[in-house]
C-alpha cells in the first residue's frame, strides 16, 4: 500500500462513536483476542467492547494488582497473563504460552505504549520508546506469527497516532547514541514505526488471508500523559490554566470509550476487507494528509508512514535488532 490507497470508506460512524457502537452488529463468539495495555486507558475500554461481543480476551500484563483491579470490572471471557514489553525474555515466554496453549489467534491489538518520556534504555540498550512501542511489539508478534498465519481472517491492529507527524524514522541515529535526545522526537519515531510495521506486517499475512492496520485513536486523557507535567500540556494547549481541560480538549478530545472505537473498527469492519496495512482514524481509513490545511497536523497520514519502501528497510532493521538482542 501506499499513501494513495488512504482512501476512506464513508463507514458512517462518527469520530466519537463509542466502542460498544462500533461492533453492535458484530458477533465474536469463537475469537480470540489479545489486546497489550489492555487494563488501562482506550485498551481498558477495547478489551470491554470485545468482550461484550463474545470474544475471549487475554491481557499481558506487566502490574497484576493495578490489572486485576481494572479488569474485575469487565464482564466477559477476559484472562490474564504476565509479560513487560521491555523485557523480551518476559515477551517470548507470554507468546510461546499462548501459541502453545491456543489453535488460532483471530485478533492481536498491540495497544501498549509510551508517550514522551524521559531518556531510558530498554533490551541490550534501545531508546525505550522505540523499544517498548515498536520492538517489544514486534518480538510479540515475531512469536505469534505461526499462529497467527493459521488463523482464517486474523487481524493486528498497530496503535499509531498523530505523533508519527513529528518526524520519519532517525535512520541515522533510531537510539540517540549521537543526537541529543529529544522525547518528542522518539514518540513521533515510534509511532511512525508502529504506522509501518502495519504496512510491513499486511503483506506477511496476505498470502493467509491476514489483516493488518495502524489506528491513530485520537486525542483522549489517559495514563499515557504520565509523564507530561501540568505546564506542558498547559503549553500544548491541551490543559487551561486552572489545571481542567482546555476549550480545544473539551471540543476535540474523545473518551477512553470513544478511544477505542478505531482500534476495534479496525480490528472487525468488513469495509477493511482487501484494504491490507491502511492508517486509520475516527472509524475509517484516513485521508493522506493535506498540508495546506490548518488541521493537518491533527488529522490524515504523512507520506513517511505510509511507504512501503520505508517498512520494508524498518522490517529488516527490526528483524536484526531482535536477532542481536
Amino acid at each position: 500500500m501506499a499513501v494513495s490507497d488512504q482512501v476512506p470508506t464513508q463507514s458512517g460512524f462518527r469520530a466519537k462513536s463509542t466502542a460498544e457502537e462500533v461492533l453492535a452488529d458484530i458477533d465474536l463468539a469463537g475469537k480470540t483476542a489479545i489486546v497489550t495495555g489492555g487494563y488501562s486507558g482506550i485498551g481498558l475500554e477495547a478489551v470491554r467492547a470485545l468482550a461484550a461481543k463474545g470474544a475471549a480476551v487475554v491481557v499481558p500484563v506487566r502490574s497484576p494488582d493495578k490489572a486485576e483491579k481494572s479488569l474485575a470490572r469487565v464482564d466477559g471471557d477476559v484472562t490474564m497473563a504476565p509479560m513487560d514489553l521491555a523485557d523480551l525474555a518476559s515477551v517470548r515466554r507470554f507468546a510461546r504460552d499462548i501459541s502453545d496453549s491456543h489453535t488460532h489467534l483471530d485478533l492481536l491489538i498491540n495497544n501498549a505504549g509510551i508517550m514522551a518520556c524521559p531518556e531510558a534504555r530498554v533490551g541490550p540498550g534501545w531508546e525505550s520508546q522505540f523499544g517498548i512501542n515498536h520492538m517489544g511489539h514486534f518480538a510479540l508478534t515475531d512469536v505469534l506469527m505461526p499462529l497467527l498465519q493459521a488463523t482464517e481472517g486474523a487481524r493486528v491492529v498497530a496503535l499509531s497516532s498523530s505523533g508519527h507527524k513529528i518526524t520519519d524514522i532517525l535512520w541515522d541515529d533510531i537510539q540517540f547514541e549521537t543526537h541529543h535526545y529529544d522525547k518528542w522526537r522518539a514518540y513521533g519515531q515510534a509511532k511512525t514505526a508502529n504506522a509501518l510495521f502495519a504496512n510491513g506486517l499486511s503483506r506477511r499475512l496476505k498470502a493467509d488471508g491476514g489483516l493488518a492496520f495502524a489506528v491513530h485513536p485520537g486525542g483522549i486523557f489517559t495514563p499515557l500523559q504520565r509523564h507530561l507535567p501540568q505546564e506542558e500540556m498547559i503549553a500544548l494547549g491541551w490543559l487551561a490554566e486552572d489545571g481542567g481541560p482546555s476549550e480545544l480538549a473539551k471540543q476535540g478530545f474523545k473518551t477512553p470509550e470513544q478511544g477505542a472505537s478505531t482500534t476495534v473498527w479496525a480490528a472487525t469492519a468488513p469495509a477493511l476487507a482487501g484494504k491490507p496495512g491502511v492508517y486509520c482514524e475516527d472509524c475509517d481509513i484516513a485521508a493522506p494528509t493535506d498540508p495546506e490545511s490548518p488541521m493537518g497536523r491533527y488529522f490524515g497520514v504523512d507520506p513517511h508512514a505510509a511507504s512501503d519502501e520505508s517498512a520494508e528497510r524498518l522490517w529488516a532493521l527490526s528483524e536484526r535488532l531482535l536477532k542481536a538482542a
